[in-house]
């Protein structure tokens, strides 16, 4: 029964309990007071609608002005208190009101009872007092209102793949070949200038290929004399320097000067052992010592040879990396759809993560709601349908206004921003078991009781909380920790929200923009600038993830439940009046 219907028939109760009861043929027809009834309810209607579609004007509402004299108070509303205060006790309509109070008439309650007597008498049995009419109905079609908890709430998991890294400490040892042995050594002598009538000694470049070594040099054939009076010579002008060769064998067209003998060492590193890892791009050498140094001094074939090392270990860090993936799971996971694949180290990448878009775990509805349209109700036989049209359009009004009172709040004066978020990060291992980045897509206490003894920090947990609730939304993953080319450790990175609402804001606001994230190492989370906040369309963004949240702070009650629960506090009301 509808609102209006219920306000008439109380109103002709009431007044058929406080006059006196006439006949039947008095009352008007039933057809008359439906059509009556009918006419009021259109009536009213279409004012209510033209009231609620058009601005409101002094012809329609009494003493409206768009101006008031008041509007002082819109910015301090605590100046209207104070201001009313200092002129009540002057104020014509507070003193009657007061008075009014203070006059106003007590009734005893058996003197109320008396009053609604008649009244009580109508309600208990309304038949008799309404021509025989009868009130029946049925309900018409219901339609289930969507769940508060159910959502279209989807998140981004992620996975690893490439190649895990070990290193394996390698060793070799680097021998000092010694060879030793009496050998002839011949000496030459030559000069730049080629063999010539002064110096008389072989051309230099007659040794360029013997394998000579440099042994000494000594002035050449003086060019020019002098007598001084003591009658000694002197050598006024010297010859062409003479270089003295040591070879260790005889030279074609040289002339030996001379001979000695001697012992020949020769030493040379033995490397072959370490050539393997040498040549290896996955091995790099870490250190080299000596590990044979005593005695410094052996015999080799018969002849004393003097060493400071004879023997040296080389080690090297050779790396193996051994293929690995972690994404069988999201990838056979109903609903979870592969975005990307990013690279987490330089070129050649050898650890990739993959991006899947999955949709949240289903969690507990709360019990089904119902809307219902084409109510029948019947009065004497005659039955009225009451259709009742759904409002499609009443969530959208109240995200576009939540969205205005979001963006009130969270407007930054320093900045002239709008939704600016919080940049938050966690970190995992990569094929490891710390993963301090669960969120959306895990159960919140649980989760957050493993991650505390897995060893993840405050910041980390409440990002999971928020992420959890759907205040972040995630930016991208970089490499924190890598080993041998291979990442180790990664860091998500997500920009953290007010609410839900500027989360999406800002997920599909940037898309429209465009404004994408910026690489997740530098993005700041910043807001939207007010010239950009005017530039979105908020009809083309997906709202159905706060629709339910939104509808349900906003359900009505069934309407005839209303009705029932209204009378039945009228009744109790009087039954404790009684008492």
């Amino acid at each position: 029964m509808t609102g209006k219907t219920l306000i008439r028939l109380g109103a002709l109760f009431l007044i058929a309990g406080s006059l006196p009861m006439t006949s039947a043929s008095a009352q008007t027809s039933t057809a008359a007071a439906k059509a009556d009834g009918k006419a009021f309810g259109r009536e009213k209607a279409a004012t209510a609608q033209t009231a609620a579609s058009t601005d409101p004007d002094a012809e329609r509402i009494p003493n409206f002005n768009d101006s008031p004299s008041q509007s002082g108070y819109f910015d301090n509303p605590d100046a209207m208190a104070g201001a009313a205060a200092s002129q009540t006790s002057a104020h014509e309509g507070y003193r009657a009101i007061r008075s009014s109070i203070d006059q106003r008439v007590r009734f005893a309650l058996v003197d109320l009872d008396a009053t609604i007597a008649r009244s009580k008498a109508i309600s208990e049995d309304p038949l008799s007092y309404t021509s025989g009419m009868s009130v029946s109905g049925t309900q018409g079609r219901c339609v289930p209102l969507p769940s508060a908890t159910a959502s279209s709430t989807r998140y981004f998991a992620t996975c690893n793949s490439g190649f895990s890294a070990s290193e394996e400490q390698k060793s070799c040892n680097i021998p000092l070949i010694v060879t030793a042995a009496p050998s002839t050594r011949y000496t030459y002598w030559c000069s730049a200038l080629g063999t010539n009538r002064f110096n008389r000694v072989d051309d230099c470049a007659l040794f360029d290929n013997a394998q000579c070594t440099y042994a000494g040099e000594m002035p050449g054939i003086c060019l020019e004399w002098e007598t001084r009076p003591n009658n000694q010579r002197y050598c006024i002008e010297p010859g062409e320097p003479i270089t003295i060769l040591s070879c260790p064998s005889q030279v074609a067209g040289g002339t030996v000067r001379g001979t000695t003998n001697e012992n020949s060492i020769i030493a040379t590193r033995d490397g072959s052992q370490c050539a393997p890892f040498a040549t290896d791009p996955d091995c790099a050498q870490n250190s080299e010592t000596c590990t044979d140094s005593d005695p410094v001094t052996r015999i080799v074939n018969g002849i004393a040879v003097t060493q400071p090392c004879w023997t040296w270990t080389r080690s090297y860090a050779c790396r193996t990396f051994t293929a690995a993936e972690d994404c069988q799971m999201l990838a056979q996971t109903p609903g979870c759809n592969l975005v990307r694949e990013d690279c987490l180290t330089d070129e050649p990448c050898r650890t990739w993560e993959r991006v899947y878009d999955c949709p949240v775990p289903d969690q507990p509805a709360s019990a089904n709601q119902f809307i219902c349209d084409g109510d029948v109700y019947c009065i004497d036989g005659a039955c009225e349908t009451i259709e009742r049209e759904a409002n499609d359009e009443f969530k959208d009004a109240v995200v576009a206004l939540n969205a205005l009172d979001q963006a009130r709040r969270e407007f930054d004066p320093n900045s002239l921003t709008l939704f600016r978020g919080t940049r938050n990060t966690c970190s995992s291992k990569v094929f490891g078991v710390l993963n301090c980045c669960k969120g959306k897509g895990f159960p919140l206490i649980p989760g957050i009781s493993l991650l505390v003894a897995l060893g993840c920090n405050t910041q980390e947990l409440l990002l999971h909380e928020r992420d959890a609730q759907g205040l972040c939304a995630y930016v991208g993953t970089y490499c924190s920790d890598s080993f041998l080319g291979v990442c180790l450790t990664k860091k998500k990175v997500y920009c953290c929200f007010e609410s839900k609402l500027s989360r999406i804001l800002q997920e599909q606001g940037r898309q429209q923009l465009p404004k994408p994230w910026g690489k997740p190492k530098t993005e700041t989370c910043a807001g939207f600038t007010i010239d950009e906040f005017a530039r979105l369309d908020l009809s083309r963004m997906d709202f159905s993830e706060v629709y339910a949240e939104f509808t349900q702070a906003a359900r009505l009650p069934d309407e005839l439940e209303a009705a029932t629960q209204i009378q039945q506090k009228i009744e109790d009301y009087y039954a404790n009046a009684q008492i």
